[in-house]
């Protein structure tokens, strides 16, 4: 069993957490791990016509048999991942690391008077910039100083660490987008923490050395929520005609949408050297590849997938292709004189 880290490539809302889901059932890691930023990037997985929503839980919950844990450089929300375990039952299953940083009411509150963070970046409000910046300034709570916690507390990176070691398999679930990183996103509209693959490893205290593959997940048509740079957006009227309206999970704005940018995508793989990448949403392009898990595809879907691949130079591993998690083409292992279409 191998490590295996799951980030986003664009703007966020790519599916990481469709990705997640799926790996996790059909490899049954005996960890995932959430790493990233906090609950206010929400992940959507769609299993057997039951949707969840998830803040703070990894997707990986859609496995029974995995262990589903909050790394140190996660910030955590008490009200939102108590909820979450008491509406998915998983209080056996989830452990938080103890050093993670807690959001408190004082966080939301600094977040929702500032600004800057709700003109210019439009950030989703959940306390996330103040609760880093009391981190940085050695200020902030801690998960160990929260009695409702303390069921839950548990060494994090020595779990994940055990796991690798033993071969049991450990998935580390990214959550907001490559594009949206303090450092290499669009700077000042991003969140307040890096993004890629490298910080997700730090997040849950793993070394680069311990892991297998890194799985980059993109989307047909990116959106994006929030303010910032989007060169490739359409107006929400041609994204209406295209069938493409979406809201935030968290925050329930409608996501502005964009054409597929492969020199953002370029960008994304550079830093985050994937081992694999991911494309989802492909019903998007052609609403006959709906709910497809084999191929070949029809020709509009299979002409798409081939020019994202000859602009990345990479061939697509997995496809999604439907918003449930089994809605999935793996061609994990498959050389590309096996990939086809249909008429």
């Amino acid at each position: 069993m191998s490590c295996t880290v799951i980030v986003g490539g664009q703007w966020g809302d790519e599916a990481k957490g469709k990705v997640a889901a799926y790996l996790a059932l059909t490899e049954q890691p005996g960890v995932a791990v959430r790493a990233g930023l906090g609950p206010g990037a929400g992940h959507t997985v769609v299993l057997d016509g039951r949707t969840v929503k998830l803040r703070q839980v990894p997707s990986a919950v859609v496995s029974p048999g995995t262990r589903l844990l909050l790394g140190a450089g996660v910030l955590i929300r008490p009200q939102v991942l108590l909820e979450e375990i008491d509406t998915l039952k998983v209080h056996e299953r989830v452990g938080v690391d103890y050093r993670a940083t807690v959001i408190q009411p004082n966080h939301i509150e600094r977040e929702r008077a500032d600004q800057v963070l709700t003109t210019t970046v439009r950030s989703t409000g959940s306390g996330h910039g103040p609760a880093q910046a009391d981190r940085a300034m050695r200020s902030a709570v801690q998960a160990k100083d929260i009695p409702e916690l303390r069921p839950y507390l548990v060494d994090v990176a020595a779990e994940v660490n055990a796991a690798v070691d033993e071969g049991t398999g450990v998935h580390v679930e990214g959550t907001n987008g490559f594009g949206l990183s303090v450092l290499y996103g669009t700077y000042p509209h991003t969140v307040a923490k890096d993004s890629t693959a490298a910080t997700a490893c730090a997040d849950v205290g793993l070394g680069p050395l311990a892991v297998d593959d890194v799985v980059l997940v993109f989307r047909a048509f990116p959106t994006r929520v929030g303010g910032g740079p989007f060169p490739t957006e359409i107006s929400p009227e041609e994204a209406q005609r295209m069938g493409i309206v979406e809201f935030g999970t968290v925050t329930g704005r409608p996501r502005r949408v964009g054409r597929f940018d492969p020199e953002q995508a370029r960008e994304a793989l550079r830093i985050n050297r994937p081992s694999r990448v991911a494309l989802t949403f492909l019903d998007y392009v052609d609403p006959d590849s709906r709910g497809l898990r084999e191929e070949p595809l029809p020709a509009p879907a299979a002409e798409f997938i081939a020019h994202v691949e000859k602009e990345l130079g990479r061939q697509i591993d997995l496809i999604g292709t439907g918003p449930d998690t089994h809605d999935m083409i793996d061609r994990r292992g498959r050389g590309p004189a096996q990939i086809g279409s249909r008429p």
